[in-house]
């Protein structure tokens, strides 16, 4: 505690163009508190505040409340003097008051999974004070309802904590509503406040045992512990696990003077982008709330006003709005309040080309004076990202290189899945519209519960408005549906961050959780029923659509050439089929780094061949089984190679056991011993023989090679053939064979014998050649440690990480889900190797493999075809090992591609 004290600040002011701290600050500040401190002192109007650190919740967690506050106390003591200073006024004072809000503010933007409280500093006293000061009985006490309520939820613990269970708070008010026959908030009357007042302290004491408290600092120090606290709570946790966020980051906690969006009809709140955060169109938008504070927005519970004239306008065509209709109910702000508007349009710009990017900001309008709550850049969806990354270049706000750092790599995923097929929309039928939220496809069968979207294989999360207890099921829905919020709401928001196809605000849908229907028009949707959702338009459409493959194009296109400007290492596909090199070549592959011959033994007419092959005692048996897979193998290569012409392709020989290939139910059993004319008692002989207890470690890779020679021959002639065949038609083919599991040099060189004999023979039988390579796959942790002795006769390595993982952490891939969830969850791993590559030990062997069989020699050609190939931090660690290339699957390739750009771009930094 005094060593954290000693080295540095741990609370940091801002305020009346002053900041301790500035925007390069997020790792210390969190993302909202250096942003704040920014604005701050670049003369953006920012209610006065300060910041307790990141590193003072992780000395939280290890030192416990009471040290804490010890810790802090005279920083934040001095602190709470210097925005009284500003705001001339006063924490607790009964005459005077100064009420405070406190927030969360980790490093990375993480909407709606850590808690904030406002209007702190209320009580009984206090409360009469602000009914003075504001000479605004109303607003004081609807101020007050909503700390108790806000309070008591996140630092009491008061939440419900299954769908089953009622926020006590929301109860008590839904009953008075009906008792008043009124529906909304705002038309709580003075006297309904004050009962709400009195109800919920009521409601706290016996829920709690205690009364709600009534000291401004112990609320204060509840808060500030609370929001530490929900870094681990179950929401931000798996946030953090689903974005890969490390748990030893901690939030800050941003303390800030109270400025009031609910004082009446001129004052309000809102949110805004500077850019559409759904298409990344240069449009600036919003939403916002008369006479409401800043979470009334995004929770959905009123519906929003938009914020431009032009948004509004689009806004009431989607809901079937009348021009006159909506003029009078539903005004933007620049045409209800234009003074404001202009003067915060005048803001998002400024703060846009101060950041260099799109902003999310939060204002509020206090009697006529607007306030800058927060800016962040803003969430966005995948299409959004890369338009505005290309917008940005083209208007001179940043260079190539930072544009190709600004495309959060995993993101263009949402780029390269199906979308709905023109064709298909034309005979749609569109049920009801709510707000395109989200762009993207998605079809699936509805669920009404978060915890229930994995029900069905896909799902669509149908919600009256969403929370951030329901992120887990937001997490596996395919899409989401919400019938309040708006474009801000918590869905919208959380939607986009995700990815997920999302409409919001669809006003028609009528939604029963108890008996889990949804009604549209009269008529009835059940769970399970299937529903689609075009994100792009706002449509939601009956049953099942059609979807088609996506393409390379636009922004995307102009993205993916900017790669090939500076990434140094190739990026090729894993593909075992023609389709799927065509479509890896359609995204940019440099050729094909993993073809797996094993998947083309498994359809019909050619399982019996192999099976024959199998089942034959003697070498000339297997030899004529074989030859009947020669022709089909020879046209499967035919046609991958010709898809990639002029490219590499990498052809891994036979790798799996050959136990894989036999049947193992009776039935099928009987059907192959009268097709192959022998007794069920052999064919059950030979599946038992087959029979391994580690089949991973077993008769498989090379060893099968070196066994049965001829499968190795059959499988070089055919490529040999392939390669001959297409060169009579003028077409250039660069084959590369590769011997898998290798372990020992000699292993290798058996099989490079077997290699290289038939294809001379098969050259001196076509009075004809072509140039090809034979190297081998990298998959066990020997062949690393031997790579100098393998490298002497092989042309290239590929590094297999999937076996290599395995067998270097002695995990099964097969079974570790047993356990590595709750590793990760303990914090004995960060992620999972099989899906992030493990550089500090399965790293080294890939080093140390590079390394020994350059050293042998230099011009080793090297790849990695394991599923970390198109994972954005290994391609980056593969780049920096010197690797020619990563090959991964065919709709990772553009990642890859981005990925290997950003890698060179960052070392050449």
């Amino acid at each position: 505690m005094e060593a954290l004290q000693e080295v540095q600040t741990i609370v940091y002011q801002f305020g009346n163009k002053t900041a301790d701290g500035n925007s390069k600050m997020k790792n210390l500040l969190g993302g909202k508190g250096a942003n704040l401190a920014e604005m701050s002192a670049i003369g953006v109007p920012v209610p006065p505040g300060f910041t307790i650190t990141t590193e003072v919740c992780t000395e939280y967690n290890r030192l416990g409340k009471d040290a804490t506050i010890k810790m802090l106390e005279e920083d934040v003591a001095m602190s709470i003097t210097n925005i009284e200073s500003i705001m001339d006024a006063k924490f607790g004072d009964s005459e005077n008051p100064l009420l405070i809000s406190v927030r969360s503010g980790a490093r990375v933007s993480m909407p709606g999974m850590m808690d904030t409280v406002l209007n702190l500093g209320l009580n009984d006293e206090v409360v009469q004070g602000l009914v003075d000061k504001t000479n605004n009985e109303r607003f004081a006490w609807d101020s007050y309802r909503r700390f108790i309520q806000m309070y008591g939820g996140v630092v009491l613990g008061m939440k419900p904590e299954s769908k089953d269970d009622i926020d006590p708070f929301e109860e008590i008010m839904e009953h008075l509503k009906e008792k008043r026959d009124i529906q909304l908030d705002t038309q709580f009357t003075v006297q309904d406040l004050k009962d709400l007042v009195y109800d919920f302290k009521d409601i706290v004491k016996k829920r709690t045992g205690h009364d709600f408290p009534t000291d401004p600092w112990e609320q204060l120090w509840g808060a500030v512990m609370a929001v530490f606290d929900s870094w681990n709570g179950d929401r931000a946790i798996y946030y953090r696990t689903m974005n890969g966020y490390p748990a030893d980051w901690g939030t800050a906690v941003n303390v800030q003077a109270m400025v009031y969006g609910n004082m009446g009809e001129n004052s309000g709140t809102g949110v805004c982008f500077t850019r559409d955060a759904g298409t990344g169109e240069n449009v600036f938008n919003g939403e916002y709330l008369i006479d409401a504070q800043g979470e009334d927005v995004v929770a959905g519970v009123r519906t929003p006003q938009q914020v431009t004239k032009l948004g509004s306008e689009r806004w009431a065509k989607l809901a079937k709005i009348e021009e006159a209709d909506r003029l009078e109910n539903y005004p933007s702000l620049e045409e209800l309040m234009p003074s404001i508007y202009e003067e915060l349009k005048q803001y998002q710009d400024v703060l846009e080309k101060h950041y260099r990017d799109m902003q999310d900001m939060e204002f509020t309008i206090q009697e006529g004076k607007l306030w800058i709550l927060q800016t962040r850049n803003g969430k966005r969806t995948g299409a959004a990202m890369v338009k505005i990354a290309m917008d940005l270049l083209k208007e001179g706000l940043i260079d190539e290189q930072e544009c190709l750092l600004r495309i959060e790599p995993n993101k263009l995923d949402e780029l390269l899945h199906p979308i709905f097929d023109p064709r298909a929309l034309k005979m749609a039928n569109v049920i009801a519209q709510g707000l395109p939220a989200s762009p993207g496809a998605a079809t699936g069968q509805i669920v009404f519960f978060a915890d229930e979207a994995r029900m069905y294989k896909n799902t669509i999360l149908t919600r009256i408005e969403t929370s951030p207890e329901d992120l887990e099921g937001m997490n596996l829905a395919k899409g989401i549906l919400t019938a309040r919020g708006g474009m801000t709401s918590h869905a919208a928001v959380v939607a986009r961050g995700m990815g997920k196809c999302c409409i919001s605000g669809a006003g028609a849908l009528k939604i029963d959780y108890k008996k889990r229907v949804l009604t549209v028009d009269g008529k009835e949707y059940h769970q399970g029923d299937w529903i689609s959702l075009n994100g792009s338009t706002g449509n939601i459409i009956e049953g099942k659509v059609a979807t088609m493959e996506p393409e390379l194009s636009g922004e995307f296109a102009q993205i993916m050439t900017l790669t090939d400007r500076y990434a140094t290492m190739e990026v090729r596909a894993n593909a075992d089929t023609p389709k799927d090199a065509k479509i890896a070549r359609s995204f940019g592959a440099n050729g094909i780094g993993l073809t797996r011959t094993e998947h083309m033994f498994f359809e019909i007419d050619r399982i019996r061949a192999m099976r024959e092959m199998i089942l034959a005692d003697t070498v000339k048996g297997r030899k004529h089984a074989l030859q009947e897979l020669l022709p089909m193998q020879r046209s499967d290569f035919e046609a991958i190679f010709e898809v990639m012409e002029g490219l590499p392709v990498t052809v891994r020989l036979l790798d799996p056991p050959l136990h894989e290939f036999v049947p193992h139910q009776l039935a099928t059993q009987k059907e192959l011993a009268e097709d192959m004319h022998i007794s069920l008692a052999a064919v059950k002989n030979k599946v038992a023989e087959l029979e391994e207890f580690n089949p991973m470690l077993g008769h498989r890779g090379c060893r099968l090679g070196n066994t049965y020679p001829e499968i190795t021959e059959m499988q070089t002639r055919a490529i040999i053939e392939a390669a001959l065949n297409l060169k009579e038609k003028g077409i250039t083919t660069k084959p590369e064979i590769m011997v898998p599991l290798v372990g020992t040099s000699n292993e290798f060189i058996e099989q490079e014998k077997v290699i290289r004999e038939t294809a001379n023979k098969v050259f001196k039988e076509r009075n004809d050649s072509i140039e090809y390579l034979v190297g081998t796959m990298i998959e066990i942790p020997r062949a690393a440690l031997m790579a100098s002795e393998i490298a002497k006769r092989a042309d290239f390595f590929s590094f297999g990480t999937n076996d290599l993982t395995q067998m270097a952490f002695g995990y099964s891939r097969d079974d570790a889900s047993k356990f590595l969830p709750v590793y990760i969850e303990k914090g004995i791993l960060k992620v999972d190797p099989f899906e992030v590559l493990d550089q500090e030990g399965v790293g080294q062997l890939i080093q140390m493999g590079t390394e020994r069989g350059r050293d042998t020699k230099p011009d080793l050609k090297v790849g990695i075809c394991g599923e970390h190939g198109g994972e954005p931090s290994s391609v980056e660690f593969c780049h920096n090992t010197a690797m020619n290339y990563v090959s991964c699957s065919p709709f990772r390739v553009p990642i890859a591609r981005l990925a290997s750009a950003q890698a060179a771009v960052r070392a050449a930094r």
